[in-house]
C-alpha cells in the first residue's frame, strides 16, 4: 500500500458562524513510533499553510487514522480560503512520503461537502473512536460514490465481539449538509459523492464494532470494515499505573515530581500506586508539606482523592510509605501491617495501604498499594497476610482486587513461584505483553516454566485475583529514557483495563 493515502476532503461553510471548516481524513502505514503527518494547502489567494493532522485511532499494528482538521472565520482583513489545492505528507524513519494526485495536487471545492480519495467508493466519515461516558447513541455517516447505482447501505453492528449481531439500515437524506451544518453543500455533490446516516442504539455498552455496507442496484455488495478490521468505539479503560518514587533520594528530586505529575495528566491515569512515598521524619510527627505523594498530587490539573499511610523511617531522615491517588471516589479505606514487625525504626516493617474505589461502568475495585520485602526478609509471610487481607476484603459487591506496587520479587525467582502456585493472583503485565509465556506459567504451570521469565528483571507488579470482572487490555513500562525520562531507580508501568 501507499505510505499516506487520502480517504477524504471536507470543504464546508456554515452559515451560522461565517467560517469555513477543512477536514482531511488520512492512512498512513506505521512505520515508527516518531512520525509527522500533515497537509499543506492553499486557499484562493495562493497562500500555503502547514495544517498538522493528530492520531486518530489504530487499525492494526501497521496502519492507523491520521485527522486535520480546522475552522477559518471570516474577518474584515482575512477572506474565507474558498476553493482549496492541497497535497498531504508524511515523514517517518528519515523518509518522506506524499499524495499529492502524482504530482497535480489535489483540489476540493468551497462549501461542496466531501470529496472521496482515489479508490474509495465507500467510506466511513465523521466517525470518532472514544464514546462519551453519557453516550448511548452513535452516529455513522457513510459517503459512497453516486456512480455504484446505491440501492441500500447498511451497518452490520455488535456490542459482545460479534456474539450477538444486529443490522441498521442508513438513511439517505438530501438536505443533510444544510439540516447538520448550514451549508448550501448538495447531497449529492457535483463530486458524485452522496451521504448516508444511521444512529445505533448501544445503551450502556462498553464497546461497539461495526462494519459498512453498500449494496448496488447490480446486487453487487462493497464493505468499509476498516481495512478488514472492523470499526471500533468504545469507552475509556481503566488506566492504572504503579511507581517507586525512590523516597526522595533522586537528583533534581522537585523537577521528577512535576514530571509524573505531568505524566499522570497526558497519560489520563486514573489510579495511581506509589511506594517509598517520603514526608520528613521530624521527630516521628512527620511534615504533610513535603509529602511526596501530597506534592505530585497537587500538580496533577485536577487533583485526585489521596490515600496514604507510612511504614517505617527510611534512609534516616523520612517518614516512608505507600499511597494511592483516584480519580474516582474512594469509598472506603485501610491501613494495616502486614509484616510481624511494626517497629517504626525497622525497615522490616511494611504497611499497606487499601483504597475502595468505585470506577464507573467497572463498579467496585480494591486496590492495594503495596511495598514487601525480599525473600529473605519476610516476603513469605508479607505476602500471605496480605493475600489473607485481600480476601476478606472481597466480599459481595466487588468486581476486582489488584495488589499493586514493589514486591521484590524478580520475575520467575521463589517469591514470584510463591505467587504463581498461590493460584490466586495473576500478573498482568505479563499477561497483555506476552500471552503465551502467561498462558505456559499461570494457567499450564509447565514444568520448568521459571525459566521462560529469565531475562524478565521487573519486580514491581499488578497482581489481579482470579474471578474479577476486569481484563488487561495494555501494558508498558513508563519512566524511562525514551518516555517521560527517568524519575527513580525504578521504571513505572502503565496498564489499561476494561470490564468483562
Amino acid at each position: 500500500m501507499k505510505k499516506i493515502k487520502l480517504l477524504y476532503a471536507r470543504n464546508i461553510i456554515s452559515r451560522k458562524s461565517a467560517q469555513q471548516e477543512l477536514s482531511f481524513l488520512l492512512l498512513v502505514h506505521n512505520l515508527a513510533f516518531e512520525k509527522t503527518v500533515e497537509v499543506r494547502w492553499a486557499g484562493e489567494d495562493g497562500v500555503w499553510h502547514s495544517l498538522p493532522a493528530a492520531y486518530h485511532g489504530a487499525i492494526d499494528g501497521e496502519k492507523e487514522y491520521w485527522l486535520a482538521t480546522t475552522a477559518l472565520a471570516l474577518a474584515d482583513d482575512q477572506p474565507l480560503p474558498g476553493n482549496v489545492e492541497f497535497a498531504v505528507r508524511y515523514c517517518a524513519a528519515g523518509s518522506e512520503y506524499w499524495d499529492n494526485n502524482d504530482g497535480g495536487n489535489h483540489s476540493i471545492q468551497a462549501d461542496s461537502g466531501i470529496k472521496l480519495g482515489a479508490d474509495c467508493a465507500v467510506q466511513n466519515v465523521e466517525f470518532e473512536t472514544r464514546l462519551a461516558e453519557q453516550q448511548r447513541l452513535v452516529p455513522v455517516v457513510v459517503a459512497v460514490s453516486s456512480g455504484l447505482g446505491v440501492r441500500r447501505v447498511s451497518i452490520e453492528w455488535s456490542t459482545d465481539d460479534w456474539r450477538n449481531t444486529q443490522q441498521s439500515n442508513c438513511r439517505y437524506r438530501r438536505n443533510y449538509w444544510d439540516s447538520e451544518f448550514l451549508s448550501n453543500a448538495r447531497n449529492p455533490n457535483h463530486y458524485g459523492c452522496q451521504i448516508w446516516q444511521a444512529g445505533l442504539r448501544i445503551g450502556d455498552a462498553f464497546r461497539l464494532r461495526y462494519r459498512i455496507s453498500c449494496e448496488t442496484r447490480r446486487h453487487e455488495v462493497l464493505q468499509d470494515d476498516a481495512c478488514g478490521h472492523d470499526y471500533v468505539v468504545e469507552r475509556r479503560p481503566l488506566t492504572v499505573m504503579i511507581l517507586n518514587l525512590h523516597c526522595c533520594q533522586e537528583e533534581e528530586q522537585d523537577r521528577k515530581l512535576s514530571q509524573i505529575a505531568r505524566a499522570i495528566d497526558e497519560l489520563g491515569v486514573d489510579i495511581v500506586c506509589l511506594q517509598e512515598v517520603a514526608e520528613l521524619w521530624n521527630d516521628g510527627r512527620g511534615d504533610w508539606q513535603t509529602n511526596t505523594a501530597r506534592i505530585i498530587n497537587e500538580r496533577i490539573a485536577a487533583p485526585y482523592q489521596l490515600v496514604t499511610d507510612w511504614s517505617h523511617l527510611g534512609f534516616g531522615r523520612y517518614r516512608e510509605g505507600v499511597a494511592v491517588l483516584s480519580r474516582y471516589p474512594v469509598e472506603n479505606h485501610r491501613a494495616r501491617y502486614v509484616s510481624s514487625s511494626t517497629d517504626p525504626y525497622s525497615i522490616h516493617s511494611r504497611k499497606v495501604v487499601m483504597a475502595r474505589v468505585r470506577v464507573p461502568r467497572f463498579g467496585l475495585i480494591n486496590v492495594f498499594s503495596s511495598h514487601l520485602s525480599w525473600w529473605e526478609d519476610g516476603f513469605a509471610e508479607q505476602f500471605g497476610n496480605l493475600r489473607r487481607w485481600a480476601s476478606e476484603e472481597h466480599g459481595d459487591g466487588i468486581a476486582a482486587s489488584m495488589l499493586c506496587g514493589d514486591f521484590n520479587i524478580k520475575a520467575g525467582a521463589r517469591g514470584y513461584q510463591l505467587v504463581v502456585e498461590s493460584r490466586e493472583y495473576h500478573d498482568q503485565y505479563l499477561a497483555a505483553t506476552s500471552p503465551l509465556v502467561f498462558d505456559k506459567v499461570f494457567a499450564a504451570m509447565e514444568s520448568g516454566w521459571p525459566h521462560y521469565l529469565d531475562d524478565d528483571q521487573r519486580i514491581d507488579y499488578v497482581f489481579l485475583r482470579q474471578g474479577s470482572q476486569l481484563r488487561v487490555t495494555s501494558a508498558r513500562s513508563v519512566f524511562s529514557d525514551q518516555d517521560y525520562g527517568r524519575v527513580s531507580d525504578h521504571l513505572g508501568y502503565l496498564m489499561t483495563f476494561e470490564p468483562t
